[in-house]
């Protein structure tokens, strides 16, 4: 195995088995292993992939760590980068499948409880150390702003972040963050200086052959998306139509995480594959587990009466989920490395990498906290989590699995306590 794509499946592999708390928390996890400890990628870099993952359908962290690999040690590396990021909590949701009463009790839901409140840490961490170097004056930290306000303010209309109004509003502040950007930030100096954003102009992202690369990934990414859906009707209830079904969910959702599960719910609960009450099960289960919320189509697939089901049913639905999102990528990236270089294009990208601040902003509230914190012993241990992270920079998965540990003795204590009242 090359020397550089063995260092992919290493980092990515430790990331599957410690990143918590959902596609915005990942990316805080990305940023700290990959622009502040190995250096891999700039602040400015890596806010470009993130920008541009928002821009398109799929699951935008596991995107954006497909083409942090790609950068690094192409397309092995990004194969590297997906399947040791995804294959741990894959992995769990298969066994879940296989025995759902082992997420029920209240050691279980408290530990769940302390994840999402470590979650809340790592997401301010992100925001804090962005908006540093990517909103440090006024004007890019007025673009961070408004743009976390029109994301909080698209909860009226779509009900929460995760909803597709919150998926819009992040395209949209970004879109407006750019041209924001070239109105007032002026062209600057062209093109982002040499090296500035990692590998993102080497193979096979750009060039020749990577142009060849997105022709044909945005050839098969259409044949798929329509011709899955004939030779699924012609062939019946099968592992084709297991396919298509996740394909089309992965294909055509914006913002990733939360959002894909109304469409997963469509997928396999409305059509009787995956009992209703599995469904929710699999889903708690979900919360509490590392790596992308996509590999829960693991657990569906693997439990759906149509397809072989088990393991083989679950790699089906991995492949369906996370695939169109991951031709799209391919496809995005040779126009974007030629984009960039015009000029005007620098400001641009600077006035979206201030609104991808805004948007984690606003993500920190909404849904991290609302949903985290609802009691002050909750909000404590948050703010012990981002002391430790900020201030004494302990290792994200040291203040993970302390999260994790604390919300489950919660658990028991809350429950010792109900039993005592309760008699």
């Amino acid at each position: 195995m090359p020397t550089a794509v063995a260092a992919v499946l290493g980092a990515f592999a430790r990331l599957g088995l410690t990143s918590f708390g959902g596609p915005i928390a990942h990316l805080g996890f990305f940023r700290d292993e990959f622009v502040t400890r190995r250096r891999w990628e700039t602040d400015r870099g890596y806010a470009e992939l993130v920008a541009l993952c928002q821009f398109l359908p799929g699951p935008a962290s596991s995107q954006v760590g497909f083409a942090i690999g790609l950068r690094r040690a192409g397309l092995l590396g990004a194969l590297a980068a997906f399947i040791a990021f995804t294959l741990p909590s894959a992995l769990i949701m298969v066994i879940a499948a296989a025995s759902i009463d082992l997420v029920a009790g209240p050691v279980a839901g408290g530990a769940i409880d302390g994840l999402k409140v470590v979650a809340v840490a790592v997401v301010a961490q992100a925001v804090w150390g962005m908006s540093r170097t990517l909103a440090p004056d006024r004007p890019r930290a007025s673009i961070a702003i408004a743009a976390a306000v029109i994301v909080l303010g698209s909860t009226s209309v779509g009900g929460s972040l995760g909803g597709a109004a919150g998926g819009v509003a992040q395209v949209a502040v970004i879109v407006l963050g750019a041209a924001a950007g070239v109105l007032w930030l002026g062209a600057g100096d062209g093109t982002a200086e040499e090296g500035e954003s990692g590998s993102a102009d080497g193979p096979p992202a750009s060039g020749r052959r990577g142009r060849r690369l997105g022709i044909v990934s945005i050839a098969l990414f259409a044949l798929l998306l329509i011709g899955t859906p004939l030779l699924a009707a012609v062939t019946g209830p099968g592992p084709l139509a297991l396919f298509d079904a996740f394909y089309r969910s992965g294909a055509l959702v914006f913002g990733g995480g939360h959002v894909v599960l109304p469409l997963l719910q469509t997928a396999v609960v409305d059509t009787g594959w995956v009992d209703g009450d599995a469904f929710l099960a699999g889903y708690g289960a979900a919360q509490a587990l590392p790596g992308p919320l996509f590999a829960f189509a693991a657990y569906l697939g693997a439990l759906s009466t149509v397809g072989p089901g088990g393991v083989a049913g679950a790699a089906i639905a991995l492949a369906g989920i996370f695939l169109p999102g991951f031709l799209l990528l391919l496809a995005a990236l040779p126009v974007w490395s030629r984009v960039r270089r015009h000029p005007g294009a620098a400001a641009a990208v600077r006035g979206a990498s201030a609104a991808v601040v805004g948007i984690l902003a606003a993500a920190l509230y909404d849904p991290v906290f609302t949903t985290a914190v609802t009691r002050v012993d909750q909000f404590a241990l948050a703010l012990v989590g981002f002391g430790l992270l900020v201030v004494w920079r302990c290792p994200p998965w040291i203040v993970v699995l302390g999260g994790a540990l604390v919300g489950a003795l919660a658990g028991v204590a809350g429950n010792a306590a109900s039993g005592m009242m309760g008699s």
